[in-house]
Order: C-alpha cells, then sequence, then structure tokens
C-alpha cells in the first residue's frame, strides 16, 4: 500500500527504503526507549506485575511496526536492521531479569539465551563474510513474540495469590511453545544463510546474483 504525503505525492515503498525517518521505525525506538522504564519498575519500585504489563506490551507491539511499515509503505532497510536489534535487546533483558527475581527457571533462561546467541554470531560471520542481509523468518518471530509473552507471565505469576497460578500454567505452556518454534527457526535459517552467502560472494566477484 502507498503513503501519502500532506501534499498528496504518491510515496511508494521504494521511496522509503533508504530513510530512517520513519513511523514505524519510530514505533520501534519508542519501546526500545521503554527497556529503562521496565527496569526502573522492577528492580526500583518492585512491582512486579506493572513491570510485566509493561514488559509484555512492549514484546505484544513487536508486529505493529512491521505491519505498519508494510502497510504504509515505509518498508526501510534501517528497519529491517534496527527492528531485529531491539527484538534481540528485548528478549535478552526479559530473560535476564525476569530470571534473576527468581521468576524463571535457570535452565529456561540457558535455553533461551543459546539461541539468541547462536543467531546473533551466525549473522555476524555472515556479515564479515560479505553475506546479503537474510530476511526474518515469520516462524522465529512466532518464536519470539511467544517467549515475550511467557516471560512477562512469569512475572505475574511471582506471588502467593491464588490467581497467579493460572499465569504459571500459561507462561509454562507459551514458553515451551515460543522455545520449540525459535530454536526451529535458528535451524531454518541455515539454507537461507548459506544463500545469502553465495550471492555475497558472486555480488563481490560483479556475477549474477540469484
Amino acid at each position: 500500500m502507498d503513503g501519502r504525503l500532506n501534499s498528496g505525492e504518491v510515496v511508494t515503498e521504494g521511496s522509503w527504503r533508504d530513510s530512517a525517518f520513519t513511523l514505524p521505525n519510530l514505533i520501534t525506538l519508542v519501546r526500545l526507549l521503554l527497556i529503562p522504564v521496565y527496569l526502573w519498575l522492577l528492580f526500583d519500585q518492585h512491582r512486579s506485575v506493572g513491570a510485566g504489563f509493561l514488559l509484555g506490551t512492549l514484546g505484544a507491539t513487536d508486529w505493529v511496526d512491521g505491519q505498519l511499515a508494510r502497510r504504509m509503505g515505509q518498508v526501510s532497510e534501517f528497519g529491517k536492521i534496527f527492528d531485529p536489534i531491539v527484538d534481540r535487546i528485548l528478549v535478552v533483558t526479559a530473560v535476564i531479569t525476569v530470571t534473576w527475581v527468581g521468576a524463571a527457571p535457570i535452565w529456561f533462561a540457558v535455553a533461551t539465551l543459546a539461541r539468541e546467541v547462536v543467531v546473533s554470531v551466525a549473522v555476524l560471520v555472515l556479515a564479515s563474510l560479505g553475506a546479503k542481509r537474510i530476511d526474518v523468518l515469520f516462524i522465529g518471530k512466532a518464536g519470539t513474540f511467544a517467549l515475550m509473552c511467557a516471560y512477562p507471565w512469569f512475572l505475574f505469576a511471582y506471588g502467593p495469590a491464588t490467581w497467579q497460578r493460572l499465569f504459571m500454567v500459561l507462561a509454562w505452556v507459551v514458553g515451551l511453545i515460543g522455545l520449540v518454534l525459535s530454536w526451529i527457526a535458528a535451524y531454518s535459517y541455515i539454507g537461507p544463510a548459506r544463500v545469502a552467502y553465495l550471492n555475497g560472494r558472486k555480488g563481490r566477484r560483479g556475477g549474477p546474483v540469484a
């Protein structure tokens, strides 16, 4: 879908490709800037439910920037890099902090972080080898979304109240699904990573890129 300026000029998706100043990127930036607020609520105010609600909101709105970028025709190269980076920061922050306060088990956190480390290292290695950028897979976004629901729910469940038991069950069910999906996504990147590497080599040599 095309975006439109106030003057009535039609702006196609390609017009925004090299721009970082888009509404979706602004939303991503706001999500990043709210992470310190989450840390303040959890560690300074000791409001685990409030912190969990904010963390859940930041995770649940992950799809908003991507949807807006596509619907408004504001898909940018900067956004394709910036959004996954913010996602990684948010996931790592959630895992470490929720586990630190004792709301989530250490083995679950290790399994989550191990996947993030594997993917991040692979991305850095591919970039250093000149590989083309790989688009984020839907299954990977689904896994991240599920995990970003599970960790706030672990915070909701962190207490003696009866109603909190429901969130513990939800956290485990959704969390395990998200963990499985995220590791499947990591494996699914192997094929695209190989193609991206080969295309990067062809591009450097001036040959045809498939």
